[in-house]
């Protein structure tokens, strides 16, 4: 069992190594074709990274990343998203609480100038 796990892994890191290379090589061709239109280009590149990320997908890691994806997917759709008026009012409410601190910082800051320019006099 231990080498079968072991194939496996050396699969994957040969995968993963293939998709680094895949993605290496479109950035040069990005650049080596540089005297074609850039829509072309740009195309090729988006086309490399789908190649690259459908190598990744392959792998042991590829899958658990996108099985993580999936359930943060769904995780997000549980979520009960605020209103606009109670955004609005934890908005208003944190910066009225961001401006008394600074008010009070400010005299902080304040007082304590005033006592070592006394203090140094």
């Amino acid at each position: 069992m231990v080498k079968a796990e072991q194939t496996t892994s050396v699969v994957d890191t040969f995968k993963l190594m293939t998709a680094v290379v895949v993605l290496i090589t479109g950035v040069v061709g990005f650049y080596y074709f540089e005297e074609e239109s850039q829509l072309l280009r740009v195309l090729g590149m988006l086309a490399v990274v789908i190649v690259a990320f459908l190598i990744i997908a392959t792998t042991d890691k590829g899958r658990r990343g996108l099985g993580f994806a999936k359930d943060a997917r769904i995780e997000v759709r549980k979520v009960v998203w605020p209103t606009r008026q109670e955004t609005l009012q934890t908005t208003i409410a944190v910066l009225i609480m961001v401006i008394i601190v600074a008010i009070m910082l400010w005299l902080f800051d304040m007082f304590l100038g005033w006592s070592v320019s006394r203090l140094l006099a």
